[in-house]
């Protein structure tokens, strides 16, 4: 049996945070923006959660394709990725929980999370580490769940022993099978909720 603590994996977008891109461009531009990139066709923001392009080459795609100056478009968006809300209740309490676990940011995202949102809002002091699909170049679902095998490798530690937090069935379920146990976070039963039941 292993001496090592345990992993707590936690998400962001959807768990940890509420908050859209973009989200302070008027109503009609911001639903322009998610319908052209999180709409029927999410292909531009899969493959740049898997780091094949910059946040300015996105930006620069969406300030075209909907009309808006690129300054104007970037400026809010690093604005939006600089103040995105936080439950501040669950990040002390993960940070507690570090006493028992190694606990792990694991989100798929942007390379604006690392370079804006996680700066801004302090989040290294509250996560032991910090993965980002951007430049793991894969997500947390990908080829049956590999990342969750390898950070519990990295660490030492079986699998069967960590715990994870995300709003995501399907991320939840692979980790099920992978032998770990897994929370569901649902705006009935949100993170904090979760976070109550981990002694």
């Amino acid at each position: 049996m292993s001496s090592l603590k345990p992993i707590l994996f936690c998400d962001f977008d959807g768990t940890l945070c509420n908050d859209r891109y973009w989200r302070s461009l008027l109503p009609a531009e911001h639903a322009k923006v998610q319908q052209l990139l999180f709409g029927t066709d999410k292909t531009i923001v899969s493959d740049w959660m898997r780091g094949k392009y910059t946040a300015e080459q996105v930006n620069e795609f969406v300030a075209r394709e909907i009309g808006l100056p690129f300054e104007k478009l970037w400026s809010v968006f690093v604005q939006d990725c600089r103040t995105m809300k936080v439950s501040q209740p669950a990040l002390e309490k993960l940070n507690t929980l570090r006493d028992q676990f190694t606990v792990v940011l694991l989100t798929g995202n942007m390379d604006s999370f690392s370079r804006f949102t996680v700066p801004a809002l302090q989040l290294e002091k509250y996560f032991d580490l910090i993965s980002n699909s951007y430049f793991e170049g894969k997500h947390k679902t990908d080829n049956s769940g590999e990342l969750f095998v390898a950070y519990a490798q990295k660490i030492g530690v079986p699998l069967e022993s960590c715990l994870l937090i995300d709003n995501s069935p399907r991320a939840c379920a692979i980790f099920e099978n992978l032998g770990g146990i897994a929370y569901l976070a649902t705006p009935e039963n949100d993170i904090n909720y979760h976070l109550a039941q981990i002694q």
